[in-house]
Formats: C-alpha cells, sequence, structure tokens
C-alpha cells in the first residue's frame, strides 16, 4: 500500500469516526420534544407529577436533583431504555437518547 493510500485510508477513518462522534452529541432542544412524551409522569420540567408517584406508590426524584444529575450519561440512558422501578422502558434512536440525556442535563438545580 502507498504512501497516499494510507493517506486517503486515514482520512476515511476520521471522517467516520468525526461522523459518530458528532451523532452522539445530544441536542437539548430535540431533546425537550422528545421528553414532551414523557412529561404526562415526570411533569414538564421533571419535577415528577405528585398524582402519578400516589398512583404507583412510588416517590418521583426531581429530574434535576443531585442524586439524578450525579448519574453519568450510560447511567442515565440505560434507565430510560430498560426502565426503572415501576417506569417501563422507553424506545428511542440512539440520537434521540442522547438528545433526551443533553435535555436533562439542563435541568440540573
Amino acid at each position: 500500500m502507498g504512501f497516499r493510500n494510507v493517506l486517503v485510508t486515514a482520512a476515511v477513518i476520521l471522517v467516520v469516526l468525526t461522523s459518530l462522534s458528532v451523532a452522539q452529541k445530544g441536542n437539548p432542544t430535540k431533546g425537550k420534544e422528545v421528553f414532551s412524551r414523557c412529561a404526562v409522569c415526570h411533569g414538564n420540567s421533571g419535577e415528577g407529577r405528585e398524582a402519578i408517584a400516589k398512583v404507583y406508590g412510588v416517590e418521583m426524584r426531581r429530574l434535576g436533583s443531585k442524586a439524578v444529575q450525579s448519574q453519568d450519561d450510560a447511567s442515565l440512558k440505560k434507565g430510560i431504555v430498560e426502565g426503572k422501578g415501576k417506569m417501563p422502558p422507553v424506545k428511542l434512536t440512539d440520537q434521540e437518547l442522547a438528545d433526551v440525556v443533553a435535555f436533562l442535563r439542563t435541568l440540573k438545580e
């Protein structure tokens, strides 16, 4: 393989890796739109709906609380896609998931 082929291959790999990292960055504005489906239980600002908590007999943490915000992105994503406690799993694309986590980070108290 000639030097030119090595450079072309390296450039292609760099472009692919760059596009993958960009795709995983979340957009909080889009995340808020996706999160609006979750607001029935979690409230528009992640405050949690008291009536829902009572019906299910759970304590809903504010999504901006230290307990929630101290979790890393991977843990937040896992809780969303696998469900947690009485919260059912939510099917989202990887990009929607990244967007929702980006939105959740804006709720930090």
